[in-house]
């Protein structure tokens, strides 16, 4: 099932189809609404003109800073945001040779998926758990035991309409105001 978390067709396309713009969609995906943070790689990218992992690892911090900021900026934290996603990319670049999807592709079983994905700068433990169920259940990585280690909670994983992303944008909430309980 397509990705329609964004309202916009391109930016929808662009997570279905990068892996790299899948990933920095979820690094943004806080503190903000999850349709600014899954639109923010394919605003970059037309920023940019590319979003390839090695370019964005090697670009002068300043000039990714000042990039985030043009207006509208891609996130509420821009700053943090573009040091962050400069990291994901250094990553990939340099363990995954600037390839995003290799860091599911032909994982062993659940725990080295949950582990490769918790390693990334900017995945935590709930990150983690929702990468995981949205790999599976959008796009078809299931390795071995892959379901103890995905969100067990309506996240952006199970979002196909309005009405779900309502549902997880109020489960979000939730789950924010008790953590914070």
């Amino acid at each position: 099932m397509p990705i329609t978390w964004t309202g916009r067709p391109e930016a929808d396309e662009l997570l279905d189809t990068d892996p790299l713009a899948l990933l920095i969609g979820l690094v943004l995906d806080q503190q903000v609404k999850m349709e600014k943070a899954f639109s923010g790689p394919y605003d970059l990218k037309q920023r940019l003109g590319h979003l390839d992992a090695g370019k964005i690892s090697r670009m002068d911090p300043d000039r990714l800073d000042a990039v985030f900021r043009e207006r509208p900026a891609l996130h509420r934290f821009p700053g943090n945001m573009a040091r962050r996603v400069q990291q994901l990319c250094q990553v990939i670049a340099e363990e995954y040779a600037g390839d995003a999807g290799a860091v599911w592709r032909d994982v062993e079983d659940g725990a080295e998926l949950a582990r490769r994905v918790s390693a990334l700068p900017g995945f935590g433990d709930q990150k983690t758990l929702i990468t995981v169920a949205v790999l599976a259940k959008k796009y078809g990585v299931q390795p071995r035991g892959w379901e103890a280690h995905a969100a067990t909670w309506h996240t952006v994983a199970d979002v196909d309409s309005p009405e779900s992303m309502a549902e997880a944008r109020e489960v979000k909430r939730r789950m924010k105001a008790e953590g914070k309980a």
